[in-house]
């Protein structure tokens, strides 16, 4: 319980500062809107990348309850930078006057402030998040019971970062910012002391060195011994010398033989104990066999950058569209731009639940066995390229809308609800509902035992590298069209929509390619267990 608390309290101040953070550059640092829309995106990818960070820091030096400590704590620092520059008026610069052409850009010790404290905020928040769900997969010895963490993991943090986008949000935009991001800095610090409380009930796992270096090892041992014969015998291979316990000793198999002479045993490469006396040379058949595990699974890895993709443009554009839409809700409610993506984790959050408590039993009355992650990874795929669709055709409506009203100034709004943006983000959250858990199953439960915590960070990685890919892919499309001026009122978002609803159908087909080649290494014991049990 102490872990979800965590995660929650991480999620909340990751909600309350994150979510608006657009807004907030427009409208107190004076940024223009698609700049800081890519700003966003960058940060995003940011603290997606950052897991990987976190997870060789765990695997290799401090393990994973002294990893996810420090950089809770960096969290916090960054945190409490930006309440700082909400608070203290010589750390912003002077608002821009309503329909002023020009805006007093910040200074840069205000730069420096503000960007000090976006990177360790996303830094920290990113170190720390996917640790969290290792740790917690961790207490726990069958799939099916790390499964059950997996979803109450992501409903808790989906959950949290709602009420952070949305109560906090509105504090920012309708009392002040400083408070908003005053109570950002007390959820995250709350987490750190429900953290820190619960070190004692933890089942702790010592680091078990670098698997990268392994990884190197492996390459660099196959390239020296790239001309040396294979052997059929398996005693001619290095299966490792007083082997931990915790990992399975295994003959090489034929996949990808050419890596197998990595363990190939020569001359000069064992010493007199039965030790490997020539590291970059020699390897045991275990890490050869890791680094297999993940060849094959590339495939599969590398088609999720192009389903987060079209999420992280949308989550970026979507503020922006809000931003010139008619955000009232009834007479007394006004909802903010921000807040805008919590429609998204609101809809996660709730098909989490019914998928764990509806969907797969049914799924199993009919089939007789639990949904595996490839067949999760398929539904959200097909979600995600109709939620892209749709956004294409709103923002369509929206531009006839605009044009009709002769709306052309980057300040007016267009006489159209915000209601109209809820489907697309609707239906791009079922999506995520179902191929994020996937993601985490497949690869916690395929990769290797040593690359555990580097599993469930393959995740963010993607989302980091999907926010740079969408970073790339805006800046492309400034620069080569006029589809994104700075009033997209003026624009062609929708034919950036249908671009990249082009894309993820093509996508769709690399992953259904790279399914039907693949065969699980441990997902398929799970699925036959469940099937006997059931």
């Amino acid at each position: 319980m102490s872990n979800l608390g965590a995660v929650a309290g991480l999620s909340l101040a990751g909600g309350g500062c994150g979510a608006n953070l657009i807004v907030y550059l427009i409208q107190v640092f004076n940024f223009k809107s698609i700049d800081a829309a890519q700003v966003s995106n960058i940060v995003n990818g940011g603290s997606s990348l950052f897991p990987i960070v976190g997870a060789i820091v765990a695997d290799s030096f401090l393990g994973c309850f002294s990893a996810v400590s420090v950089f809770f704590s960096i969290s916090l620092l960054g945190t409490g930078f930006l309440a700082l520059t909400a608070i203290v008026n010589s750390l912003r610069p002077h608002p821009c006057d309503v329909g002023a052409s020009f805006c007093k850009a910040p200074s840069k010790v205000q730069f420096l402030v503000l960007y000090s404290g976006i990177a360790l905020a996303s830094m920290g928040q990113g170190g720390c998040r996917l640790i969290l769900a290792t740790m917690g997969a961790n207490q726990f010895n069958k799939p099916q019971q790390q499964g059950v963490l997996f979803n109450w993991y992501f409903f808790t943090q989906y959950t949290a970062t709602v009420i952070g986008a949305t109560a906090i949000v509105y504090i920012e935009d309708n009392v002040s910012w400083g408070l908003g991001f005053g109570l950002s800095v007390a959820a995250n610090f709350i987490g750190l002391a429900i953290l820190l409380l619960g070190n004692w009930f933890y089942l702790n796992e010592k680091p078990q060195g670098s698997p990268f270096m392994n990884i190197a090892r492996v390459l660099v041992a196959a390239f020296k011994k790239r001309n040396l014969p294979l052997s059929a015998m398996a005693d001619d291979y290095y299966n490792g010398h007083h082997q931990q316990t915790n990992v399975e000793a295994a003959a090489p198999k034929k996949s990808f033989r050419f890596l197998n002479r990595a363990s190939l045993k020569a001359e000069g490469d064992i010493g007199a104990d039965g030790s490997i006396a020539k590291p970059w040379s020699l390897c045991t058949v275990q890490h050869v066999e890791d680094l297999k595990i993940l060849i094959r699974i590339f495939p599969l890895w590398s088609s999720s950058i192009f389903l987060s993709t079209p999420i992280a443009i949308q989550g970026s554009l979507t503020v922006l569209q809000a931003l010139s839409s008619d955000r009232h809700i009834g007479k007394h409610f006004k909802m903010p731009a921000g807040s805008m993506m919590v429609i998204l984790l609101i809809s996660t959050s709730i098909f989490l639940t019914l998928i764990d408590r509806v969907f797969i039993p049914m799924w199993q009355k009919l089939t007789r066995k639990s949904p595996s992650p490839l067949q999760k990874l398929g539904l959200g795929h097909v979600l995600n390229v109709l939620g892209m669709a749709v956004s294409a055709l709103v923002e369509s409506k929206r531009l006839k809308i605009a044009n009709a009203h002769h709306q052309s100034q980057q300040t007016s709004m267009v006489p159209m609800s915000v209601l109209w943006l809820f489907p697309q983000l609707v239906l791009v959250g079922i999506g995520e509902a179902f191929h994020l858990p996937g993601q985490v199953s497949l690869y916690y439960q395929e990769f290797p035992a040593s690359l555990r915590n580097t599993a469930t960070a393959m995740i963010p990685l993607v989302v980091g590298i999907a926010y740079y890919l969408s970073t790339a892919i805006i800046d492309f499309l400034r620069r080569m069209s006029s589809w994104l001026p700075d009033n997209i009122n003026n624009g062609r978002l929708d034919l950036v929509y249908w671009t990249v609803t082009a894309v993820g159908a093509l996508n769709f087909g690399y992953y259904l390619a790279s399914s039907k080649l693949y065969k699980y290494q441990n997902v398929e014991k799970e699925v036959a267990s469940d099937s006997t049990s059931g």
